[in-house]
């Protein structure tokens, strides 16, 4: 078997051992700022990535991730954010992880390579038809990933495959692959690296595109945070100020009209009563732009057809 790009020697691993710091930290960096640029080809495919997990989430259906070893990890990071960050229930987005919680404190290799729990974790995740899931692989033949996105195909998902090897056996399954062709590692092997390193920017990009799309994003604020602690209920009211052009007071009023959920906050401290609010975001399909656009066009909402 010819040796995978991933496991192949990088010119800056000879004597890295016997580097001063400064240096050996100097050519770590530049790895990593090498594998972020490689992600700037994939743009077309992770476009495409995020407009088909919108698609998803917007027809009711569920958004999935899965990986194993760091590349789970990568998975994990991003969507166990999407509930903070756009309002997305956990529910609609299951993690499929190698080992499950298990592993997060000891990962270990051999879970990996066992068809059982992939089958397992499928199941339990309650997938179907116009679902649509993310599998990231650094190699492109990590087992419990591949099967999983056969798994996938066959019960009718999209299967979007997220490797670093081109050719891979992931992205031949994927009906969206995304190449990031990092190569070597300075570490050798050690994808936790560079391949890690533009999973997790990839899979940034996705989910912010995604957000943008579900119109849980306006100007660059998230107008769909769940404010559960101090700081993201100073940011809701910051949010809505922003946006909404008024004052914090009112802003704050605002979201305590509607239990803190900013988007018909934004409307309401813009003039909107909370039965217009909500109407008006229905009528936008919960998009504030036009929403808010028709609260300023029409004054304090005078013959607003509810």
């Amino acid at each position: 078997m010819a040796e995978r790009p991933t496991e192949a020697r990088h010119p800056h691993s000879a004597g890295l051992h016997s580097l001063p710091g400064a240096d050996a930290l100097s050519h770590l960096l530049d790895a990593q700022l090498a594998a972020l640029a490689i992600v700037r080809s994939a743009i077309p495919d992770i476009d495409r990535a995020a407009t088909a997990a919108a698609k998803s989430l917007q027809a009711g259906r569920k958004l999935a991730y899965a990986g194993a070893g760091s590349s789970g990890l990568m998975a994990l990071a991003d969507g166990l954010e999407l509930a903070g960050t756009f309002g997305i229930p956990p529910d609609r987005t299951p993690i499929l992880f190698a080992g499950g919680a298990d592993a997060l404190l000891h990962m270990t290799g051999a879970v990996e390579d066992d068809p059982a729990l992939a089958q397992a974790d499928f199941r339990n995740a309650g997938l179907s038809g116009g679902d649509t899931i993310l599998c990231l692989s650094a190699s492109g033949s990590t087992p419990y990933t591949c099967l999983i996105a056969d798994l996938a195909r066959a019960a009718g998902l999209t299967v979007v495959g997220f490797a670093n090897v081109a050719g891979s056996k992931l992205l031949e399954q994927s009906h969206i692959p995304v190449l990031l062709d990092t190569g070597p590692e300075v570490v050798n092997g050690s994808t936790r690296m560079g391949a890690a390193t533009a999973q997790k920017v990839a899979l940034n990009m996705l989910s912010v595109r995604m957000g943008i799309l579900l119109g849980h994003v306006h100007d660059g604020y998230m107008v769909n945070v769940v404010a559960d602690n101090a700081k993201l209920a100073d940011r809701a009211a910051r949010i809505v100020a922003g946006i909404s052009g008024r004052d914090i007071a009112t802003a704050t009023a605002a979201l305590a009209q509607t239990g803190g959920a900013v988007k018909p906050a934004i409307l309401i401290a813009a003039g909107a009563t909370v039965a217009q609010a909500e109407a008006l975001l229905r009528n936008s399909d919960g998009a504030v732009g036009p929403a808010l656009a028709a609260v300023t066009t029409q004054g304090h909402q005078q013959g607003v057809s509810l």
